[in-house]
C-alpha cells in the first residue's frame, strides 16, 4: 500500500476550491479534489501491511519528540514548483505555522529514516498541493493566477497528524486514514 503523513486541511475545502477557481481553465493542469487538500510531512511510497504497526510506532514517537502543541496555521499566497517558469505542481502556501509544521517535518524525517525510510531529496516547504501540470498548455493561466495578491484559504487549528494511504483509482488518487496522532 501507498503511504504518506500529512496534515489534513479539515473544514477548508470551499476555500480551497475559491483559491483554485482561477486555475480550473489552465489547459494540462490537473486540480487536486479539495476535499483532500494537505501538507505531506513525509511520502512513505509502497509498505507491507506488516509494517503498518513500527510505522506508526515510529510516527506517535516522532511527534512526542517534536514536542508542538496544537497550534493555528494559516494557509496563503500561490507558489510553483520546480519554478513559475518550468511548473510541475502549483501550490498554496503556508504563512502562519511554519515553524511548528518544520519541527513535525524534522522530528517525522528523523524518525522514518531509522525505519529504514529514504531521506528526502529536497529541502521542506510546508505547502498544499493544489494541482500538477501534464503538459504546459495552460501556463500563461497558471502564471497569471501566481501573480494575484492577497490569495487566501483561511486557517486552521492543526492538533493532528496523520498517517495516509493513497488508493489510486481511474479518477484519481483516494486518501484512506490508517491511523491518526494527536499532538500534545
Amino acid at each position: 500500500m501507498r503511504l504518506f503523513v500529512s496534515i489534513d486541511l479539515d473544514g477548508l475545502e470551499d476555500a480551497v476550491a475559491a483559491v483554485q477557481e482561477p486555475l480550473s481553465t489552465a489547459s494540462g493542469l490537473d486540480l487536486v479534489a479539495p476535499e483532500q487538500a494537505h501538507i505531506t510531512l513525509k511520502f512513505l511510497g509502497e509498505v507491507a501491511e506488516q509494517g503498518i504497526d513500527d510505522i506508526e510506532a515510529a510516527l506517535e514517537d516522532a511527534v512526542r519528540t517534536a514536542a508542538v502543541r496544537p497550534f493555528s496555521a494559516t494557509f496563503e499566497g500561490l507558489g510553483a514548483f520546480p519554478s513559475a517558469e518550468y511548473i510541475r505542481v502549483v501550490w498554496l502556501g503556508v504563512g502562519e505555522g511554519t515553524e511548528e509544521l518544520t519541527r513535525l517535518y524534522e522530528a517525522i524525517e528523523r524518525r522514518l529514516i531509522e525505519e529504514g525510510f529514504e531521506p528526502e531529496s529536497h529541502g521542506f516547504t510546508p505547502h498544499v498541493t493544489l494541482g500538477r501540470m501534464r503538459h504546459g498548455g495552460g501556463k500563461e493561466t497558471v502564471q497569471r493566477a501566481l501573480e494575484a495578491e492577497g490569495v487566501t484559504a483561511g486557517s486552521m487549528q492543526v492538533t493532528e497528524v496523520r498517517l495516509k494511504e493513497s488508493l489510486l483509482t481511474d479518477d484519481g488518487p483516494v486518501y484512506v486514514t490508517r491511523s491518526r496522532v494527536e499532538l500534545i
